[in-house]
């Protein structure tokens, strides 16, 4: 079982930036700071390719699209 943990000043230091850097929306402050109070469990974790077929998004294309 992985799992990521932060110190108490790491907390801290998590929490303020939360609080400083999206005062505008306090949703993402909210998850921002519950991530740094418990942690998160790596073994629960999805990859990007696993969200983007739940999402119902196209396969990842390892070429970057033609840009003008």
């Amino acid at each position: 079982m992985a799992n990521l943990t932060f110190n108490e000043t790491e907390q801290r230091e998590l929490r303020d930036a939360a609080r400083a850097e999206f005062p505008g929306n306090p949703v993402l402050a909210y998850v921002l700071e519950n991530l740094a109070a418990e942690g998160i469990d790596l073994d629960r974790c999805r990859d990007w390719d696993d969200i983007r077929v739940d999402k119902g998004l196209p396969e990842h294309a390892d070429e970057a699209p033609n840009v003008a």
